[in-house]
This record gives structure tokens, sequence and C-alpha cells, in this order.
């Protein structure tokens, strides 16, 4: 389930500008809005699927319908011939396909739960398998000389087709909130998750995830153009970053398998506000090698900044995704990993998008066009160190030496 889960967005997420201004010849203007369609279905979409799987319909059935229909979503967007309706298109992908993000963890920790595994131990190993899936499909769309080819979209519907049929033989989650005599109104329409920000400690986590999420979102969308544009100096165009630069970035996530895999002993030792700090700091790190590097001598630096960008990614996403799963009732499981879902990829992926679009345009873009990219970075590495020092005082958890947070019933 994981593995096909990010193969199918790999298929495309990294190599969609490629497609846009080499196949189809667009204008940059108009590709920025194309990313921010990831954060408008993350806005509702999550939380909306997970009180349907709350309340209504057993999470694999739902998961199994989403991937169906985003596969017809995905066979059709090749046939689309002009900026504006491949907007609508790539929307309507993200609408089907952002929420099975938050529904895959929801239904591998139901099914986790009902073994009686340990849930902090157990599931990034499981988890891992995304990562691996997500490096299978750079690989195959950037060997296949599909980066530009409308093909990548193809192969992502295939995938999905098959993650569809698969979901409906995966062990049976039920919903859990429809199991209540008295409900209030909110409880009625599955609202209960958001009853979650009335806790301060899960509120600012919630905050700091969207603050988190913007700096996923820079990274998303301007790590390969980043690469790209050094096609136009003399000095790095037939560089191996260059001519393959879904490859390169895809050490990313090679890089994740191994720090998913540290998780449980860095939850346990640390606590979850060790892990995320130490997300905080590894996206300065991230971003401040990217300031530097470059192709050819500074290459290292640009090597080493995605394999820091694993434990950016992975000590955020998947402990911040244990940490809701431990502190919330079963009962709201889904809901609130949907809540997650939308702080960082709807409200987080937004205002990164859309901040840093106006930022880089006014301070980092000359006259010809083309962008200063060490200021750019460096305003991303302050960015996230602001973040990291904020979270450091701002959010207060008392975590016991080598043991799990302690799973709170609200």
């Amino acid at each position: 389930m994981n593995f096909l889960q990010f193969f199918i967005w790999a298929c495309w997420l990294i190599t969609i500008g490629s497609y846009w201004f080499n196949n189809k010849h667009w204008s940059g203007a108009e590709f920025g809005a194309i990313f921010s369609t990831m954060g408008i279905a993350s806005l509702f979409m999550p939380t909306l699927t997970g009180i349907i799987a709350d309340k209504w319909v057993s999470a694999e059935k739902l998961y199994g319908i989403l991937h169906l229909l985003g596969a017809a979503a995905l066979v059709y967007i090749p046939e689309v011939n002009n900026p504006g309706d491949f907007f609508w298109a790539i929307l309507l992908v993200v609408i089907f396909y952002m929420p099975t993000i938050a529904l895959a963890n929801s239904i591998a920790y139901t099914i986790l739960n009902n073994k009686q595994n340990d849930i902090v131990n157990d599931f990034p190993p499981i988890r891992v398998w995304g990562t691996v899936g997500f490096v299978v499909a750079l690989w195959v769309i950037s060997l296949t000389g599909n980066e530009t080819s409308h093909n990548q979209f193809y192969i992502a519907a295939a995938a999905a087709v098959v993650l569809g049929i698969y979901s409906f033989t995966l062990p049976n989650c039920p919903p859990l909130a429809r199991e209540s005599d008295k409900k209030t109104f909110a409880e009625t329409l599955g609202l209960n998750a958001f009853f979650l920000f009335k806790d301060v400690k899960i509120a600012m986590f919630f905050i700091f995830s969207m603050f988190l999420g913007a700096s996923l979102q820079l990274t998303n969308a301007y790590g390969d153009t980043f690469l790209h544009d050094f096609a136009g100096v003399n000095e790095y165009k037939d560089a191996i970053a260059v001519k393959y630069p879904a490859i390169i970035m895809s050490i990313s996530q090679i890089s994740e398998t191994l720090f998913i895999l540290a998780i449980p002993f860095f939850l346990k030792r640390f606590g979850i506000k060790q892990v995320m700090l130490f997300s905080m700091f590894a996206w300065v790190l991230r971003f401040g090698l990217l300031a530097y590097g470059n192709p050819g001598n500074g290459l290292w630096m640009i090597i080493l900044s995605c394999i820091v960008y694993g434990m950016a990614f992975d000590f955020f996403n998947i402990s911040g995704s244990l940490f809701i799963e431990t502190y919330t009732s079963p009962k709201i499981r889904a809901s609130a990993q949907g809540l997650f879902m939308m702080m960082v990829n709807g409200f987080g992926a937004i205002s990164g998008s859309l901040i840093s679009g106006f930022i880089i345009q006014k301070y980092f873009t000359l006259a010809d066009g083309t962008k200063t990219w060490p200021g750019i970075w460096l305003t991303f590495a302050i960015y996230s160190l602001i973040v990291a020092l904020l979270f450091a005082v701002l959010f207060k958890h008392k975590h016991e030496k080598n043991a799990a947070d302690v799973k709170i019933n609200h």
C-alpha cells in the first residue's frame, strides 16, 4: 500500500514542471498556480474524508474509491491543451489524491492497533516502503525518458488503478465514531477533531506544522527548477546534476529510508519536541547548503543537502503523524490525521507558495528573468531558523526518557 501510494505521486510531482515548460511551452507565471492546487485540495479534502472514514465508510474502501477516481483524472491530463484547463485538471487529481495520504496512515495505524502492535516501532519500517516507491518512480520516469512526456500521467494512473483494486483486499477499518449514543451537533457532523485546538499543546503543534509545511512546499516547488537553471551556464550545462535532476533529487528520498527507520529510536530517546527541532534545524542546513552548492565543485553540498532532507522531512511528517496518533482518541483518529494534513499541505503549502513566489519575484528576480538562487535559499534558511527558535520557546512538552509519548484520550 505504501509503495504504490507514493509511487503514484512521484510519477509526476517532480517532473510536471519539465512537462509544462518543455512539452507544452506554457509560461512560468501560470505554472505557479499548479503547485497551489495541492494546498487548495488539502484545505478541505483530508479533513472531509477523515470525517467520512470516522463516521460512515470503512477507511480502506474510501481509500480505494479515491484512488480509482484519481486514476481517471490522471488519464485525462494529457488531453488538456491550455494552461487554464490544466489547472482545473490537476486540481481534480489532487482532490482525489491528497486525502489518501492521511487515510493511508489511518488505515495502517488501525490495522497495527487491531493486531496489538507497537505503533512507534512497527509503523516506520512499513512507511519506508512509501519512500522506496517514490524513488523507484523517479528513476522509472527519468530513465525511460518520460520527464517531459505525458506518459508520466499514464504510468501514475496505472499504479492508481492497481492500488485502488488492492485497497478492497485490506483488513476492514470500520468507522468508530458512529458507535456513540448521545452526540453533540459537532459530533454528529464529525467536527469534534477541531476541538483539539482547545488543547494549547496540540494547537501549537498544528500551527508549527503549518510553518514547516511552507518549508516543504519551497523545496518541492523550486528544487528541480534550481538545478535546471544551471543549464544556462556553460561551465555546468553538461553536468550530471543538470542532465538528470530528478535522479539527483531522488537522493533525498533515498536518505528518507534511513531516517524513517531511525524514528522509533529518536522518538523514544528524545521525544516529539526534540525530534521536531531536529527537523527544523535540518531545514536550515538543507537551504543553507543549496545556497552555496553548484553542479561542479559544489555538487557535494547539493548531495549533502539531499541527505539532510531525509531528516528534515521524516522527523516532521512521520513523527508528527505518530504524535497525532498517540495523542488522540481512536474515534477521531482519521479526522485528526486529516486535520494534520490540512495544516501541512493546505495552509502551509498555500502560504509557502504565495509568499515565496512574491518574495522571489520582487527581491531575487533580475530584469532578464534569471534568479539569484543564493539569496533565495538563504532567505528560506533564515525563515526556518526563526521557526525553530520560536518552536523551542513556545511548544511545551515534557518527555519521559526511553518511553513513547503518553497516549491521551480526549
